[in-house]
């Protein structure tokens, strides 16, 4: 029986029940339909999860098919299409080797193809829908293969129709395209310009974006590390919630906020921990707020999940006490909640 804990980036949590090793689409399938209708976990590069002391109760399938197929046009750019168990940033730094720009602002996130689409991740202004063209998944309900193009995967800030709808999507492959070329969009995050020692609105060239990008992650202790236990994270476990302009007026005048398209707010989950009385470094047992960033949740050595989950309700409730903020989990959480 698998030990989940030792799967996961947080290297927390109980056995599953059943445990399967998949390499290609057709063992994938495979893996989906023997399972029938219990649970499924799908786990690829297991660092946006947070699971349960107890475990879980239904099949896991440890995904690692990572196919690729290109193809590469002067002037319509590179279509490469990527199996799901791909690792994230060696795809992103596969694509900047080879003069492909666009996901330079997404170097060093954990994890693998097949979860980005899914939480639609994002960085340094770029969210990683702005890329993919079409995914390809098993869907279980239909017990068929589905293919969504972008317009239909519903994106939205981290979220997604695959993440709306939990275990019925799974993804198998997922299509991007890239612009050819060396030099980067206009930076639109300060931090990273600044780093890049650029005004924001300039460009760069996308090598030295994607190293000022692993710079900026590691100092905020983001980048897994097998030999620093202030790394073994999920990296951020909150999202930056998105309120009404009203609710954003109350907040102090140095509260970082971005205006979104629906005419909202986002505001930074970091700046509210930090001025919530959460400082870095806190620890309930084993579990404790990074060093380095008060968004990353750590286990110091010898967590427990509960541990975790505990000290990630202490952070909710000091937020919610000082700026009537809900926090909300950007790990998927399972067996458990907040």
């Amino acid at each position: 029986m698998a030990d989940l804990r030792d799967y996961t980036s947080l290297r927390v949590g109980g056995p599953a029940s059943t445990f399967v090793d998949v390499s290609t689409e057709a063992e994938v399938i495979a893996a989906i339909e023997g399972a029938g209708d219990s649970p499924i976990l799908i786990i690829g590069g297991g660092t946006n999860v947070l699971i349960a002391d107890s475990g879980f109760p239904g099949t896991v399938i440890h995904i690692s098919n990572n196919e690729v197929t290109s193809e590469v046009d002067a002037c319509s750019g590179a279509t490469l299409t990527i199996g799901a168990g791909e690792n994230w940033d060696q795809f992103v730094e596969t694509t900047i080797n080879r003069g492909f720009a666009g996901l330079e602002t997404l170097s060093g996130i954990p994890g693998t193809v097949g979860a980005a689409p899914i939480q639609n991740i994002g960085a340094y202004g770029h969210e990683v829908s702005e890329f993919i063209t079409q995914v390809r998944t098993y869907d279980r309900q239909a017990r068929a293969i589905k293919t969504f193009t972008n317009s239909e995967c519903d994106f939205e800030y981290r979220n997604s129709i695959f993440k709306r709808n939990p275990g019925r999507y799974i993804v198998l492959a997922v299509q991007y395209q890239l612009r050819i070329g060396e030099i980067s969009a206009p930076i639109t995050y300060a931090e990273l310009a600044t780093k890049l020692g650029i005004e924001v609105g300039e460009k760069a060239p996308i090598v030295q974006v994607r190293s000022a990008v692993m710079q900026l992650r590691a100092a905020k202790g983001m980048l897994l590390d097998p030999n620093d236990k202030d790394s073994w994270s999920a990296g951020s476990f909150f999202t930056n919630p998105i309120i009404s302009i009203e609710s954003a007026s109350t907040l102090p005048e140095d509260a970082p906020r971005w205006p979104t398209a629906d005419g909202r707010v986002k505001i930074s989950a970091a700046w509210l921990i930090q001025n919530s009385g959460i400082n870095k470094g806190y620890k309930h047992g084993g579990a404790q707020i990074s060093n380095k960033h008060v968004l990353a949740l750590t286990n110091s050595g010898a967590a427990s999940a509960a541990e975790i989950v505990e000290l990630a309700r202490e952070v909710q409730a000091a937020v919610m006490n000082k700026f009537a903020i809900k926090l909300e989990a950007e790990v998927n959480i399972v067996g458990t909640n907040l």
